[in-house]
């Protein structure tokens, strides 16, 4: 009866044992295939992220104020129509380049939100303080003026961390 007992007990031992080595192995087999994925997966994700950190950057500088009046025939226009296409031009490069908010962190992502909204108030604010008779000419260099004295910008803050974000993945 004991000898039968030993027996079991030993058989009981082994079979757990023998459960044990395999659950190990198999859940070290099951990391090394996660993390394989995973590296598979930056493979391709990792560029695809570098790019959208690219693009949100070009948002970000295509919507300062020296970028948005570069090449306009300022000669032309009225004060309402600069304006006009100022917001436009914020508005469009911000809903081209939406889909990339995907890429980055929810903090990046707001602070681009934030600069996209205070160069859209930027852009009205100066408009207001215009006399009534002000051109499109004067209208550019108080954005230009008052845009290079506000010292660091909501575009500036995005931008750095944004980069600093981008310098992370690599």
């Amino acid at each position: 009866m004991q000898t039968t007992l030993l027996i079991i007990l030993i058989i009981v031992v082994m079979i757990f044992g023998f459960w044990l080595i395999q659950y190990s192995t198999f859940r070290n087999e099951e990391r090394k295939r996660q993390w394989e994925l995973k590296r598979e997966s930056q493979k391709t994700v990792s560029p695809i992220r570098l790019r959208a950190y690219e693009r949100l950057a070009l948002l970000l500088e295509r919507t300062t104020p020296e970028h948005m009046l570069m090449g306009l025939d300022l000669t032309t226009m009225t004060v309402a129509q600069l304006q006009q296409h100022l917001l436009q031009t914020i508005r469009a490069e911000f809903e081209h380049n939406m889909s990339q908010q995907v890429y980055v962190s929810e903090e990046v992502w707001a602070l681009i939100i934030n600069a996209r909204d205070q160069m859209a108030a930027f852009v009205v604010g100066i408009a207001t303080q215009l006399p009534p008779n002000a051109d499109a000419m004067t209208y550019a260099k108080m954005l230009l003026t008052a845009y290079s004295s506000n010292g660091l910008t909501p575009t500036d803050k995005a931008l750095s961390e944004l980069k600093d974000e981008a310098k992370a993945l690599m």
